[in-house]
């Protein structure tokens, strides 16, 4: 018996192309503790760019995890925060992490290990 759970059209390949993209998981967590501005996000994230923050909150948006408040004066501010949708999402991110630190050591060997493994067939 086969499955179809995992089809191109499944809504389950749909949350795993959210959670693939590396950004939308992190920035998804830094909003955890309630709206921020992209200014506020950037240094806690660390290593994203103005552009890449930018894309991935109206992708967030787009799919109804983001909402966007904006407020008048000069200059204007922007704030981000999650939606109820979005907050249902930090359980399964907080479960990823939770893998990662147990198993990241095994991880990184690994990827050595096959790293090391390249050179060598490499050179020969």
């Amino acid at each position: 018996m086969t499955t179809d759970a995992f089809l191109a059209d499944c809504r389950a390949r749909l949350a795993f192309d959210l959670l693939s993209n590396t950004w939308n998981a992190v920035v998804l967590w830094a909003l955890r503790d309630g709206p921020r501005r992209p200014v506020e996000l950037r240094p806690q994230i660390g290593g994203i760019s103005s552009k890449v923050l930018t894309q991935t909150l109206r992708r967030l948006q787009s799919n109804g995890l983001v909402e966007r408040q904006s407020y008048p004066g000069a200059p204007p501010r922007v704030e981000y925060q999650l939606t109820s949708l979005g907050r249902t999402l930090l359980a399964p991110i907080d479960a990823v992490g939770a893998w990662a630190f147990e198993y990241g050591d095994e991880l990184m060997a690994a990827r050595e290990a096959d790293c090391a493994a390249t050179i060598r067939s490499s050179s020969e």
